[in-house]
């Protein structure tokens, strides 16, 4: 967790604050550092530096400042209790719907024969680690005596389409039809060219339902594959309505299910009951979210990239004429076509004049979201085609289509865009394996916010593959769970932030579906002690944060064990200030073994709470006592309660004193 002074937290008691920094604390002759959080009104929160588990980064809709709780006030408590029954009711409908659709009859493919082989073996790609397992879990699914329901997440690009035309391929060879659905026209356009260029050697009838079909030519697909004459149906929603009977319909696959209405869900759900079906998105699920949908929905994952895409080179500059025509130009002369994103619909004409001024010799197309859908679909028509060579359009190519010959991107403004944004737009180029570049120019002689500057920075910094996941997708996470778990959470996932959200859900899961969890209780520690990381020993705040979650993260003596080898490799010998922060960690990991809940400390005695203790045998508890000389003692008021009389004696002295004394409950 990387925390700079003004980011947004969310404290699990406490709620949304902002991070103010690191403060070093003296009080009773002891030193430690505390995070300092402000909340409304100005109202400021010391937490004790081994509490830094409790707290997050607030993961929200980026540009958008979210508001601070109130120490005291209820709203949090609130706020937290409707996302909690918000994510049971959510969590309940998923299992519902998994455990009806794990009893419904389906079709059992059969294994894959010697034209399957031949088909794949057809691929001109070397297929990654990821689209193998992805293609061999859907093939399990396939061949099983249930229907299908598998969703397949992967950026533009990753492989979904090759793991579906294997699907369709194994569907077709056992006598059975599939229907392909997609968004929008274009989509549809490009799958049917890609099925019909990978089918070309086999005897399969592929059909496509359009706009762009006749009248004529739909009624006659549509009587076709009523009689069983198409074997794969591509088409927008048109392919899901009543005039359009099936056959024999053995798989269907959809395209960013997320994108079509209502209705049109609703007749999907109908369909899903009674055959495979296989959802492609390219909506990033982190893994995080994956971990928690997992128990309730097959999903695969597409994360890594294929091998011939390259790093995308990244220029962020003062805006220049004469660097965006030799940007263009450079493009052009090597038969390469180009984005220009410029993201206001009022000014985007007068950037069409210019740009005809600018580079006479290219041919424009202007697309954005307030034209109408035909006339807008007919211009990226064209701009898929390679019939105009440069597309000036607003972020609608943000989730667009997968072109190629497109390798160049030059952003207009890009100091108004968010990071994620940013990540996604270039990631519009660059998957041809041919070198593509990416200009994000920002005004001339204008001073830049210093957010602007983080942003466009963070983007020029993080060109290799896959470092958005790590760098920008923080807002992509909360666009990826919205989108797969609908909008409604997606407002209660701004609520709370993201991490705690998917806490609840995974609890929530878990409990529904009685999965066994054995998982240690949060420990709560209330120590005398002096420790902490002095500026001598890490100068910078950020590693010093970093250097404190890792250690308050430590749940295992091999954990433990990395982080100090890793701390003593990084920074040098570890000074007895930053030895007794470690001996938290061990005492944190006793606790865990134990189920012990909490420690607190009052006038050199240690009162021990566990919370099943159960867990720990009333034979050895009496033994410890007899055995204790009198430094250990049962609460005679509260009997799950241990009284450890320490007296006055350094941390890591408790650390050893509870290692000894404890060490005789640890099974």
């Amino acid at each position: 967790m990387e925390l700079t002074p003004g980011d947004f937290v969310v404290h699990v008691n406490y709620g949304i604050g902002v991070f103010l920094g690191i403060e070093r604390i003296s009080a009773a002759s002891n030193e430690r550092d505390y995070i300092t959080l402000e909340y409304a009104d100005g109202e400021k929160l010391f937490i004790p530096i081994e509490q830094v588990n409790l707290i997050q980064r607030y993961i929200g809709q980026e540009g958008k400042k979210p508001g601070l709780d109130s120490l005291g006030g209820k709203g949090w408590a609130k706020r937290k209790e409707k996302a909690k029954k918000a994510v049971e009711e959510l969590a309940q409908g998923l299992l519902e719907l998994y455990s009806r659709r794990k009893s419904e009859p389906g079709f059992a493919f059969g294994a894959d024969t010697d034209w399957q082989s031949e088909f794949e073996a057809a691929f001109p790609y070397q297929e990654t680690e990821d689209q193998l397992r992805c293609i061999e879990e859907v093939k399990h699914d396939m061949e099983a005596p249930i229907p299908m329901d598998r969703l397949v997440c992967g950026d533009v690009g990753y492989g979904k389409t090759e793991i579906a035309l294997r699907a369709a391929f194994k569907s077709v060879m056992n006598g059975k039809q599939v229907a392909l659905l997609a968004p929008t026209t274009i989509l549809v356009e490009q799958h049917f060219e890609t099925f019909r260029d990978r089918f070309a050697r086999f005897p399969v009838k592929i059909a496509m339902l359009s706009r762009f079909r006749s009248p004529k030519e739909i009624s006659a697909s549509i009587g076709a594959i009523a009689g069983g004459d198409v074997d794969i149906a591509i088409g927008t929603h048109r392919l899901i309505q009543k005039d359009v009977k099936f056959r024999n319909l053995g798989l269907l696959v959809v395209d960013e299910e997320q994108r079509f209405g209502v209705k049109h869900k609703e007749r999907l759900k109908q369909i899903k009951t009674s055959v495979d079906c296989l959802t492609l998105t390219a909506t990033p699920i982190p893994r995080t979210l994956n971990m928690s949908l997992m128990k309730v929905r097959d999903m695969s994952i597409l994360n890594t990239a294929p091998q011939n895409r390259l790093p995308i080179e990244t220029f962020v500059m003062e805006w220049s004429e004469d660097m965006v025509a030799r940007a263009i130009r450079q493009e052009i002369e090597r038969g390469g076509q180009v984005y220009y994103l410029h993201n206001r619909v009022e000014t985007i004409q007068e950037t069409f004049i210019f740009l005809q001024t600018l580079v006479p010799e290219v041919s424009i197309a202007v697309g954005h979201g307030q034209m109408e859908d035909d006339e807008l679909e007919e211009v990226m028509r064209s701009f898929v085609h390679g019939e105009c060579q440069m597309l000036l359009s607003t972020t609608i190519i943000e989730n667009g289509l997968d072109i190629p010959n497109v390798n160049t991107i030059i952003i207009d403004r890009a100091d108004m865009l968010g990071v994620s944004q940013l990540y996604q737009l270039r990631g519009r180029v660059g998957r041809a394996g041919v070198p593509a570049f990416a200009y994000l120019f920002y005004p001339d002689r204008r001073a830049l916010s210093e957010i602007a500057m983080k942003r466009l920075r963070i983007i020029s910094d993080h060109t290799e593959l896959g470092s958005g996941f790590k760098i920008a997708l923080k807002d992509l996470e909360i666009r990826g769970a919205g989108n797969i778990l609908g909008r409604e959470q997606h407002g209660y996932i701004l609520s709370v932030g993201y991490d705690l959200y998917l806490k609840m859900l995974d609890e929530a899961v878990a409990a529904l579906s009685r999965e066994k969890r054995d998982e240690a209780p949060e420990v709560f520690l209330d120590l005398d002690y002096s420790g902490f990381i002095p500026e001598a020993y890490i100068p910078d705040a950020m590693e010093k944060m970093e250097v404190y979650k890792k250690i308050a993260s430590v749940t295992t003596d091999e954990e433990l064990d990395r982080v100090y080898k890793e701390v003593e490799d990084r920074f040098g010998p570890i000074p007895d200030e930053v030895q007794s922060v470690l001996a938290l960690a061990e005492i944190r990991i006793l606790c865990r073994k134990l189920f012990i809940t909490s420690i607190k400390e009052e006038k050199g005695t240690l009162r021990v709470e566990f919370s099943r203790l159960s867990r720990v045998s009333v034979e050895r508890v009496v033994r410890m006592v007899r055995e204790g000389g009198g430094r250990v003692a049962l609460d005679p008021k509260m009997p799950n309660f241990l009284l450890l009389k320490t007296g006055a004696i350094g941390l890591r002295e408790k650390s050893e004193f509870l290692k000894d004394r404890l060490a005789l409950l640890v099974s």
